[in-house]
């Protein structure tokens, strides 16, 4: 759930000899993790909110249309903010406005407004989407273009980690032990201090990133891009193609795990209570995570081109 890119320099395979990228690696792939983490929460969230608000599954589903409509809004202003300001600056406007959305569902559970809470998650979802544009390209510039690909994997994998541990502790944290929503019908109280709690996280860790010394990444100019000003995007049909299946991936990869939970629960499936139900969808995530790691290591000597092929005939 992190494919946003935008334009950048590679090294050569001299200099990347020459230059030590463990650090930022590790710093940006940090934020991979969290990401995942915070993007994850959402499953456990729409049938905590599903309950509280005695929603439809219709009306459940605006928080997933509300966070990952950010994605396309926010986008293109955010590629234009990295572009003029550089990775780093887009890295920390991303932590500082997912953190006020974090913030903001403070007030949505003491004003109980559902569109509060739909507000709070666009604006954690812009954040997001500022540190993938700034993260993505930087990630896959450290270092030489033939490995670009494995790195991001590599990445990937690492916040399909995040995605993995985020059912498991969220059902903690929004369902406690009380095992269903019976008990407290109607109270949003539990999804107070995890949010309060991510807020701090995302600011201590724009501080410590504002004090880091990270490489700087010339960008390509507009007339030097593989789509040069004045082209038509007709002419780059593999980008467009690139664009649709990550569409149909991310729609597919989003719808399943975010009706696991109420999947598993239904009495007519499964019968679990939702903090039971919860737990399961790490396993759903965790299989993402292996095979992102898998990928990471096949990239090495598939192109990726042949990889997508592969998995494509795969799914269907």
């Amino acid at each position: 759930m992190s494919e946003l890119n935008t334009n950048q320099t590679f090294v050569t395979d001299s200099e990347s000899e020459n230059k030590n990228y463990l650090l930022p690696l590790t710093a940006m792939t940090t934020l991979f993790f969290l990401w995942g983490f915070i993007t994850v929460l959402n499953d456990v969230l729409i049938p905590r909110l599903k309950g509280v608000f005695d929603l439809s599954y219709t009306e459940a589903m605006m928080i997933q249309f509300c966070f990952f409509s950010a994605y396309f809004v926010v986008s293109l202003p955010a590629g234009a903010l990295v572009k003029r300001f550089g990775y780093k600056n887009g890295v920390l406007s991303g932590l500082v406005i997912a953190s006020l959305g974090c913030l903001m569902f403070y007030p949505a559970v003491v004003v109980h407004e559902f569109w509060l809470f739909l507000t709070a998650l666009f604006v954690l979802a812009s954040g997001i989407t500022i540190l993938q544009v700034s993260a993505n390209p930087y990630v896959a510039a450290l270092g030489p273009a033939k490995t670009a690909s494995s790195r991001l994997n590599l990445a990937q994998a690492l916040n399909s980690l995040g995605t993995t541990i985020g059912p498991y502790v969220g059902a903690l944290l929004l369902f406690g032990t009380a095992g269903t929503l019976a008990a407290d019908a109607g109270n949003a109280d539990n999804v107070k201090v995890p949010y309060l709690i991510l807020a701090g996280a995302l600011l201590t860790i724009a501080i410590v990133f504002a004090f880091l010394k990270l490489p700087v990444i010339a960008e390509h100019t507009e007339e030097k891009d593989c789509v040069a000003k004045g082209h038509s995007l007709k002419e780059a049909p593999h980008l467009l193609f690139g664009v649709a299946a990550i569409f149909c991936y991310v729609g597919g990869e989003v719808a399943i795990g975010s009706f696991l939970v109420n999947y598993f629960a239904d009495a007519n499936i499964a019968g679990l209570e939702e903090h039971a139900a919860a737990k399961l969808i790490a396993y759903y995530w965790g299989g993402a995570m292996v095979g992102r790691f898998i990928g990471s290591a096949v990239l090495q000597k598939v192109a990726p081109s042949n990889a997508l092929l592969f998995n494509a005939i795969c799914i269907m």
